[in-house]
């Protein structure tokens, strides 16, 4: 073999063995999950009932939950793909002293939940929560799926299958597997990819108001992927694209108070 050859089959080897790699541990470069042992309390929470919700699977999921003030809403709130709902204790204050519902959906797989992360799963917890809401008597019209990141994917897909009174999705995407492609363009992500959240294949069935929110500058999921989405979503729709912020919009006050003004005026 000549040494030309032996170098290409040295570059085939390795080009081989970094796709063999990829593809699996493709979900630890995925999902982010931790699991600090925190409570609602232990972040200044109060007034939040923990429930420990069994999947048809077979899981325990972890959700936090305070109940509606009277004719107000019920938020289910879906989660991105790092930290846990612990995290997230601002987000959950401002929903709550606006009289709203509010149900945090811990994954599996994240803080206390119990089992392994894939794209299934996390729909199963998605229509898990949504049953025991209509369980506890909250009406499907009145509640409210918001999707941050990762958890835009997951509020689409119950969205698609369940009736609700609106939608409001942070950052969102086309689909998971057209954000690897833009980072590893040099692997056939789209063949290797098992968790691709392919929300441009469910939106059509999404008949419920919805609203799109998505940092101009955000270069994690940047935002021509939620004008993709809302381009390809069903009316009634809106698009906010916030000047000035990127992927840091979901951590924003007045992204909270969007939402609200907008859950306030579409949902009766």
């Amino acid at each position: 073999m000549t040494t030309l050859g032996k170098a290409a089959l040295i570059a085939v080897l390795a080009y081989t063995g970094v796709m063999l790699a990829m593809y699996l541990l493709q979900r630890s470069l995925q999902y982010f999950p931790q699991d600090k042992g925190l409570s609602p309390e232990a972040i200044g929470l109060s007034g939040v009932t923990v429930h420990r919700l069994a999947t048809p699977d077979g899981e325990r999921i972890v959700t936090w939950y305070v109940a509606a003030k009277a004719g107000r809403p019920t938020i289910l709130y879906f989660h991105g793909n790092a930290g846990e709902i612990g995290d997230r204790p601002n987000r959950f204050r401002y929903y709550a002293e606006r009289g709203f519902g509010l149900l945090y959906v811990s994954y599996r797989g994240y803080g206390g939940s119990t089992g392994r992360i894939t794209e299934r799963g996390l729909v199963t917890d998605a229509v898990t929560a949504y049953d025991w809401l209509i369980a506890q008597g909250v009406a499907h019209a009145q509640i409210a799926l918001v999707g941050e990141s990762l958890g835009t994917g997951v509020a689409v897909q119950l969205a698609a299958q369940k009736p609700v009174g609106a939608v409001a999705l942070e950052a969102p995407y086309t689909s998971t597997a057209d954000i690897a492609a833009s980072i590893y363009w040099w692997l056939p992500v789209r063949l290797l990819m098992k968790d691709q959240f392919r929300s441009t294949d469910h939106i059509s069935a999404v008949t419920a108001p919805l609203l799109i929110i998505h940092g101009a500058a955000d270069t994690i999921v940047p935002a021509r992927y939620g004008k993709a989405l809302f381009a390809a979503a069903n009316e009634p729709k809106e698009l906010a694209i916030i000047e000035g912020f990127g992927h840091d919009v979901l951590f924003e006050e007045a992204t909270w108070a969007k939402e609200v003004e907008f859950f306030d005026r579409v949902i009766e």
